[in-house]
């Protein structure tokens, strides 16, 4: 009897080390992804942050080989959350208080370190746009590209991205259209204008989704400075990358992601799978041929917004009669 129990005891000891031993392997192997959630802002359901990332780190769940570390409000206190990460994606406010550019330099210096190891890095939203004379070069060698302000322009407007390129951030997209605050005229690397594959200086771009803004869209308005601009007009019939991606020299990969405004766009499911695959691709993880699988219920973006006042209606002013 006790030689019987002990067999058994032994091979539930012998189970359980098989167990935690893969575990403990499949971690290991896992790459890292760590994707950095803004503070609160903006209007409800506009740059929702926190509730973005964490309805994005859900829908990664499933992913072979990847783990996927979700930082809320902003840079982490404890920054050994960035140990061993393959790529760090930024979704937050930017400009000139854009949290990679506190601590005077400190944190961009930081960043430069991971880029110059081939981690990847990515920035959506507002956290493309950087001041260039604080960040810009940096901003060029890590995604290849950045918001500059008065150059670049954010109207809300409602592309199709009809054309699709070959490219893994890609897979089993559909072409779809949807209405967002995307940025163009974005400041690429070497002065191109983006709307076509390049390699410049060893880095190799690509942009992902190409629209083609109308006249209207380009004589604006644009959230801010209302515009219109003259040179954004000179361009009329252009076409505009409004996403894109690079492979460095490093060996680390970037993108930039210019929607992103409307939190309720996440229900969209081409919307949503570019990103994923992109932050999939980001990390160096194989996309599937059929892209990220993902569905997103009503309360899946419910969960998690920001506590915000409710967006105030503007007054109406009575129109005075006009006196006979």
């Amino acid at each position: 009897m006790n030689r019987t129990f002990a067999l058994v005891a032994f091979a539930i000891v012998l189970l359980l080390n098989v167990f935690f031993s893969d575990a403990s392997s499949h971690a290991a192997d896992a790459h890292k992804l760590v994707i950095i959630a803004g503070k609160p802002s903006h209007p409800p359901r506009m740059h929702e942050f926190n509730a973005g990332v964490q309805l994005l780190a859900k829908c990664l769940e499933s992913v072979d080989g990847l783990e996927v570390v979700p930082v809320l409000n902003g840079w982490p206190e404890d920054e050994s959350v960035f140990d061993d990460a393959d790529s760090v994606v930024f979704y937050m406010d930017g400009g000139r208080r854009h949290e990679i550019v506190q601590e005077e330099g400190r944190r961009l210096k930081l960043i430069d370190e991971w880029a110059e190891r081939g981690v990847g890095l990515g920035f959506m939203h507002f956290g493309v746009e950087v001041v260039a004379d604080q960040a810009g070069a940096e901003m060029l060698r890590w995604i290849g590209g950045h918001y500059e302000n008065a150059f670049s322009c954010n109207p809300i407007w409602e592309p199709t991205f009809a054309v699709l390129p070959d490219h893994p951030v890609t897979n089993g997209v559909k072409p779809f259209q949807i209405l967002d605050e995307w940025y163009f005229n974005i400041r690429f690397l070497g002065g191109i204008v983006g709307n076509e594959p390049q390699s410049i200086k060893d880095t190799k771009f690509q942009p992902i989704l190409l629209a083609t803004p109308s006249d209207d869209v380009r004589d604006g308005p644009y959230v801010y400075p209302r515009g219109p601009y003259s040179h954004i007009q000179a361009s009329a019939g252009r076409a505009e990358a409004v996403m894109w991606t690079v492979e460095r020299a490093d060996g680390g990969r970037g993108f930039g992601f210019t929607g992103g405004h409307f939190h309720d766009n996440w229900a969209n499911d081409d919307y949503r799978k570019v990103v994923l695959n992109a932050l999939v691709w980001s990390a160096q993880v194989e996309v599937p041929e059929n892209g990220i699988a993902s569905t997103v219920s009503d309360s899946m973006l419910e969960a998690n917004l920001d506590k915000k006042a409710p967006q105030k209606k503007k007054p109406k002013v009575k129109k005075r009669a006009k006196s006979e």
